[in-house]
């Protein structure tokens, strides 16, 4: 049974230095890759320690699960699709040890993997995105991560170009956390820790973290890293048909206050009514612009306290600008919660994690490239941590850290020693993440069958394999496949479309009910009635399990006139794997009782997708 929860240098100097440097960079390199260690040896010091910690406690863990099972759950795990009928049949007749560990990495090398967690990522961002327009970068997004995960660059790399992006999004994949949060500084930030770091901060946006150690300084001290970031729209014929992501380094003119900061004499001379050298609000008056900004002016210029403005207060003065979301700014200013109209506090880049500080007057892109670099550092055990949790999370359904974006050093991991040795193993492989994902497959941990829940509750993680809900891209992919449907031949799911003709496509409906944060627990993960009816009662699903035409259940059906050949055959096509024999013997018995056959398998079909076995991982 299956279980289911739902001046000019000499040239001979020169060449030396160039020789001692390549040297220096060979002699790091071979340093790095002494540290890295093979995926399954790592696997196996996994499962010892899992292994050793539940001996300690006499729990009894699952045995190694069925080759069907193992093949149906990995397939989906790393291309985000069900195996064929033929390749579950092989898989059970080949009689190789490493079998296992071959369809790993075949799976790995294909380009459905790359797709499947190009997607992931994707809802990972999208989710939580503040922007209404932000499908205007989902395809350049999915296009640019699944590019990356095709040539296996390292997850340092990808958060980099995510952090420091810059560019045109229908050109620049990478810039979409910044265009699905706005542009905002404080969103951006947010989100960064949270992804890259496995850390909530926002709580600390208001004030000092209610649970965690984290200070609101801290916050904001992260955030002062991005408020140079602009969003700027790109229009065509008195149409805005796109957005780029640009550094703002310096302050526009009227930003700056005009005509009063770039010309101070001209225009206090031009207000100063009574000739007296100033110019107080009365005078001020004259300029709505700066009539309007007027008392905030004197709060920073005023040095004296005489109400007004003198030439030399002006050209002294520190004005700095407040926080324009989306606009950028060449400073950060922490709001004053008990003066919500004042500046606030400047702010200077700070990574909490670490306590490191951007040194000061830097440019946009320096500020982000510092941060990524404090990010990415082997001296910051987050980032790898955060990843590790998450990878893990995804493919046993339960991370060493939960919820899996709120993590951090007052939080309590279960197996810390084994997320201590992925975590660094990872580091140590250069940030690989096909090497990551090789290691948790092999392990045994994986690989268990799942078991019935203990009813206490009191069967620790990782003794059994946790079923997890199909994401929604994976239950449209497996849908298709199951019914022999060419997505590409779907009218508005395949070619180049634009973000509204997106809108109208087939899958980005069905993601529309079925979607959901891949970071939410799986026991939050609840089905919903529009999800139940969509199965159900969907036209487009009822019309591709009909028993006539050329349909794949009519295929089956023709092709294997022994009604237990059909059956396991639509198991496996469906299931990925045959049925057990009580269920061949209800099924056999109903498709008599029935006595149209048609009509028969067609109910059968509808059962078997509308089960909660098809939209899980087993």
């Amino acid at each position: 049974m299956h279980f289911f929860n739902i001046p000019s240098i000499n040239s001979k100097f020169v060449m030396t230095l160039v020789t001692v440097l390549a040297t220096g960079a060979l002699l790091c390199d071979s340093a790095k890759a002494a540290k890295r260690v093979d995926a399954k040896t790592i696997a196996k010091q996994v499962d010892r320690l899992i292994d050793k910690e539940m001996n300690s406690n006499s729990v009894r863990v699952a045995p190694q699960t069925s080759d069907e099972d193992f093949l149906r759950r990995i397939t989906f795990d790393l291309a985000g699709t069900t195996p064929s009928p033929r390749e579950v049949t092989l898989f059970g007749l080949s009689a190789s040890s490493s079998k296992r560990s071959k369809q790993i990495d075949k799976l790995l090398n294909s380009d459905e993997y790359a797709t499947n967690w190009a997607r992931y990522w994707r809802d990972v961002i999208f989710t939580r995105a503040t922007n209404m327009r932000v499908l205007q970068v989902q395809r350049p997004f999915e296009e640019w991560m699944t590019e990356h995960l095709k040539n296996n660059s390292g997850w340092d790399e990808i958060a980099t170009e995510i952090v420091t992006a810059t560019g045109d999004i229908r050109d620049s994949g990478e810039t979409a956390l910044i265009f699905a949060q706005e542009g905002q500084a404080s969103e951006i930030a947010a989100e960064t820790s949270r992804i890259f770091l496995g850390i909530q901060m926002q709580c600390a946006n208001c004030h000092d973290h209610p649970w965690d150690s984290w200070k609101r300084d801290q916050f904001h001290e992260l955030t002062a890293f991005f408020p140079r970031i602009g969003l700027r729209p790109i229009r065509e014929e008195m149409r805005t048909i796109s957005y780029e992501v640009v550094s703002v380094d310096q302050e526009s003119r009227r930003r700056k206050g005009g005509q009063l900061f770039q010309n101070p004499e001209r225009f206090i001379r031009f207000l100063d009514r009574n000739r007296d050298g100033k110019v107080n609000k009365t005078e001020a008056s004259r300029a709505p612009q700066l009539a309007r900004g007027f008392d905030r002016f004197l709060q920073v210029a005023d040095k004296n306290g005489d109400k007004a403005l003198s030439v030399s207060e002006v050209k002294n003065a520190q004005f700095p600008m407040p926080n324009r979301p989306g606009q950028g700014s060449t400073e950060y200013f922490m709001p004053d919660l008990d003066n919500p109209t004042s500046e606030g506090t400047r702010m200077n880049p700070k990574f909490f994690v670490t306590d490191q500080k951007a040194r000061t007057n830097m440019t946009d892109i320096e500020r982000r490239t510092v941060l990524s670099r404090y990010l990415t550092a082997t001296n910051n055990e987050w980032f790898a941590k955060a990843f590790v949790n998450r990878i893990w999370s995804e493919m046993l359904g339960q991370g060493f850290y939960m919820p899996i974006d709120d993590i951090g050093p007052e939080r309590s991991a279960d197996y810390p020693e084994v997320l201590d040795l992925l975590s660094n193993g990872f580091a140590a492989s250069g940030f690989d993440i096909k090497w990551l994902f090789r290691t948790i497959a092999n392990t045994d941990a994986y690989q268990r069958e799942i078991r019935a829940s203990d009813p206490s509750g009191a069967t620790p993680a990782f003794a059994s394999a946790t079923p997890t809900r199909l994401r929604a891209d994976q239950l449209y992919t497996a849908i298709f496949k199951v019914l022999g449907i060419d997505e590409t031949k779907v009218r508005g799911a395949g070619g180049q479309m634009n973000y509204r003709s997106r809108r109208r496509s087939p899958r980005f409906g069905f993601n529309q009910i079925f979607g959901f944060d891949p970071s939410t627990p799986q026991e939050d993960l609840l089905g919903n009635v529009p999800q139940a009816l969509f199965m159900m009662n969907s036209p487009g699903i009822n019309s591709l399990i009909r028993a006539n035409g050329r349909t794949k259940l009519a295929q089956i059906i023709q092709k294997y006139p022994d009604n237990e050949d059909a059956i396991n055959e639509l198991y496996l096509q469906v299931l990925a794997r045959e049925p057990s024999s009580k269920e061949m013997q209800i099924t056999t018995g109903y498709i008599k009782n029935v006595g149209n056959r048609g009509e028969a398998y067609e109910d059968l079909l509808w059962s078997l997708l509308n089960s909660s076995e098809f939209i899980s991982k087993r």
